[in-house]
């Protein structure tokens, strides 16, 4: 009986996948919207899995599909994938189709983040119920587990996983994360299945089956003991108890919200596991997944919007008793636990390894920006404040008390990880400038710093009130529900602070203060790196100044110096311009102001500190070496002297120490020449070593002539400005001809002048060679007379 209907669906497939080679574009999306119209869903059935590969390509990069990451609203497939896709669009019209019909899929366990797949390997189910009652065991074992999936699920798993997928793009192409039609489908699945304002909408199809399925059947030969409780959702709390005609609509589509929030939790962030975390400090033990600055980008939309939607919550609703959420609607009760439940610990975690594993460089604001987003929910508050008032005047509200206070560590642990990523960056970039400003901007807000101050004090309260309360530490790692009703309302402030602490840093964990004596020391230091870093800047205008002021006449044809022995300052400041630095200036002047402000320092004292540090650099340290200790094998760097050849505070300078034949040839040298004279010189060389070395090594005024002419110049000097080896201080130069000063160009601009001189008084080719080789020999026997005078004196 159901063959004609499969044989039909199969020649539907077929056909679309013909389609799906032939026809452009624009096309086949009408013809699948027709197709979805048209078609049951016994029919469509066959056709979702392809749809959704074909769309977002497969999980393995294997197939790109419509390419959505990559579509910015400039291209002409932009409004299309976006409707289609849409909350309201056909895809999801598909999607409820089959959901009314209970259809199930299955989706590979090895597609899930590090922590969600071992953990299901290892026989543990993870405490998120979003996994709970989906495993299918196939017969071949455990490699091959699966998640049983309904058509939403399936649909939002592959949607959140195509972000972590890598994908090759175009190199020609200009992407903007921000501009793709992804970004624009995120922010709209958020708003539409998590508003702010009213109830999520109904479906577009009707669901008459029971919203939850029954668990499937549990193999018995892996016992999942879990992590704790296993959590029911908020569907099955909310109207298992009710007629399904009676229900609250809002409840049978919270668990459109409840999938979707978990779905991208579990997929974005959940890529470290809490122990991992924990064990961070063996540097042995690493996790493989790097984040892209998209996927962070989209990380910081999400985290704004659940902002938004937990401060939508009626206000009547956050003042009142334990009690009374009780007979508050899904969606309520929801907005109350978002955050704290889903979202807080395993975005501790990602911003905790991106802070110590993201490169030192300007993409890191990505990351800073999320950070930040998450420290300030006030922002994000349905209250307008004055548009004209500056952030920094705007005043913390005292209700937020409580949220900093349970979000302690994200406020100074990850502050503390920010420093120690500061004092290793080059605070001349003007890029670099503006996060340590942001970051400065933001913690010196009035009331915030109070507010963390308690908290820490909260935490640091005595213990011994607590310790009969220890085994009620329930936290989401630890199978705690913050969505339970039979879960007692816990007023102890202390206790609270304490559960956030210990439940991410573990029992044992040795708290560092952010207002303590260690962290306020490397403020002191970050303040001193920045007036190091405002001279450095002031330096580098000056010497553009400089060289723009003193262009010699030949630089118009070329002969400037480009020196390779022209010293590194450390910095990239190829594109920076005076106004590039008068930027720098600004950020480093205002976030000195800030960290007064945050850490109650005398303003006048730290200025004199800035005053007499710019003296001492002006007396002469930036002409000292760089902080290094002298070992067997040469000079080797400390932290310190690190930190300031970075921020390009000191330098050595770095001469070539290696053959001076061999060095590479300049822009003022001419290629052709340098490699001629350099055979012969060579073959000279080679062919009277042997004379040249016995005239060198006798005594008398010939000898000292002739290694006057034959010897390198001696590297006693250089050495004490150049980092050398014991090895390269212990080599002799060996006496030999160099022609290599023939083949500049401005030594054969000078001997061209010269003959041009010399012809205007009668002399010729020959006559000019002569007396030229006297010149240099009465030179030779003038220095070494003059250098012998100086020994005896």
């Amino acid at each position: 009986m159901a063959s004609p209907p499969l044989q039909q669906s199969s020649f539907l497939l077929a056909s679309l996948k013909a389609d799906y080679l032939n026809k452009p574009f624009l096309q086949r999306c009408q013809d699948l919207v027709k197709v979805i119209d048209d078609y049951p869903a016994k029919e469509l059935h066959l056709l979702f899995t392809w749809l959704v590969e074909s769309v977002f390509g497969s999980l393995d990069g294997s197939i790109v599909g419509w390419n959505v990451r990559f579509v910015q609203a400039r291209t002409n497939e932009y409004n299309t994938i976006v409707e289609f896709l849409d909350p309201s669009g056909p895809m999801m019209k598909l999607v409820y189709k089959l959901h009314a019909e209970e259809y199930k899929y299955d989706f590979p366990i090895s597609y899930l983040p590090g922590p969600v797949r071992a953990s299901i390997q290892e026989g543990v189910l993870p405490d998120c119920p979003l996994f709970h009652n989906k495993l299918q065991f196939p017969p071949s074992g455990l490699l091959s587990l699966s998640l049983s999936l309904n058509p939403f699920e399936y649909y939002m798993f592959y949607f959140a996983a195509s972000l972590i997928v890598q994908r090759s793009y175009l190199p020609g192409q200009h992407l903007s994360p921000s501009d793709s039609a992804y970004f624009v489908l995120v922010d709209s699945y958020l708003k539409y299945f998590l508003p702010t304002e009213g109830n999520v909408p109904p479906s577009l199809v009707p669901v008459v089956r029971g919203t939850v399925s029954p668990p499937p059947p549990r193999s018995p030969i892996v016992p999942f003991t879990g992590y704790g409780v296993h959590h029911t959702s908020l569907l099955k709390r909310h109207i298992s108890h009710q007629p399904s005609m009676n229900a609250d609509p809002a409840a049978q589509e919270i668990w459109r919200s409840e999938t979707i929030l978990q779905v991208f939790v579990e997929m974005w962030l959940h890529h470290y596991s809490l122990e991992m975390y924990q064990k961070m400090q063996c540097p042995q033990v690493k996790e493989p997944f790097c984040p892209t600055e998209e996927h962070v980008l989209v990380v910081r939309l999400f985290v704004k919007h659940l902002h938004s939607f937990s401060s939508s919550q009626r206000p009547e609703l956050i003042t009142s008793s334990p009690s009374a959420h009780s007979h508050t609607s899904p969606l309520e009760e929801f907005k109350r636990v978002v955050v704290p439940r889903f979202v807080q610990q395993k975005l501790y975690v990602f911003l905790q390894h991106c802070f110590g594993h993201w490169p030192l460089d300007a993409s890191f604001r990505a990351v800073l920006e999320t950070w930040l987003s998450y420290l300030q929910p006030w922002r994000y508050t349905p209250e307008k404040q004055s548009p004209h008032m500056d952030n920094q005047d705007r005043t913390v509200p005292d209700k937020w008390a409580a949220f900093v206070q349970e979000n302690l560590l994200m406020y100074t642990k990850l502050f503390q990880g920010f420093l120690n990523r500061t004092i290793r960056t080059d605070l001349v970039n003007p890029k670099n400038a503006l996060m340590v400003f942001r970051v400065a901007k933001v913690f010196a807000q009035p009331n915030l710093s109070e507010m963390i101050q308690k908290g820490e004090q909260l935490f640091l309260e005595p213990e011994h009130v607590l310790h009969h309360r220890q085994h009620r530490f329930l936290t989401p790692s630890l199978g705690g529900s913050f969505l339970s009703s039979r879960q007692p309302f816990i007023t102890d402030s202390v206790f609270k602070v304490k559960s956030h602490v210990y439940s991410l840093e573990g029992q044992d964990c040795q708290y560092k203060q952010m207002f303590g004596a260690e962290v306020r020391n490397t403020v002191l230091r970050l303040s001193q790196l920045i007036a190091q870093a405002k001279q450095t800047a002031k330096s580098i205008s000056d010497h553009s100044a400089e060289e723009a002021a003193n262009q010699s006449f030949l630089s118009w044809f070329g002969f400037e110096s480009s020196d390779l022995n022209t010293s590194y300052l450390g910095n990239d400041i190829d594109y920076m311009g005076l106004d590039s630095i008068k930027k720098t200036d600004e950020y480093l002047d205002r976030t000195l102001d800030y960290i007064c402000q945050i850490f109650k320092l005398n303003s006048a004292q730290l200025s004199q500190l800035m005053v007499s540090f710019v003296s001492t650099q002006d007396d002469g340290g930036s002409k000292q070496l760089p902080d290094c200790i002298q070992e067997a094998n040469g000079l080797l760097l400390t932290d310190l002297g690190r930190l300031q050849m970075i921020n390009g505070l000191r330098k050595f300078d770095i001469d070539y120490q290696g053959d001076p034949e061999l060095q590479p040839i300049r822009s003022y040298e001419s290629a052709v020449l340098v490699r001629l004279l350099y055979r012969l010189s060579s073959l000279i060389n080679e062919r009277f070593a042997g004379e040249m070395d016995s005239l060198c090594s006798r005594r008398g005024f010939s000898s000292r002539l002739a290694r006057y002419f034959l010897t390198a110049s001696s590297t006693a000097e250089t050495s004490k400005r150049s980092p050398l080896t014991r090895r390269s201080l212990e080599r002799q130069p060996q006496p030999r001809i160099s022609l290599r000063y023939l083949g500049s160009y401005r030594t054969l601009f000078s001997i061209f002048l010269l003959y041009v001189i010399a012809s205007f008084f009668g002399f010729g080719p020959v006559s000019f060679i002569f007396w030229g080789l006297l010149a240099c020999f009465c030179h030779g026997v003038v220095m070494t007379m003059f250098a012998d005078k100086q020994k005896t004196h």
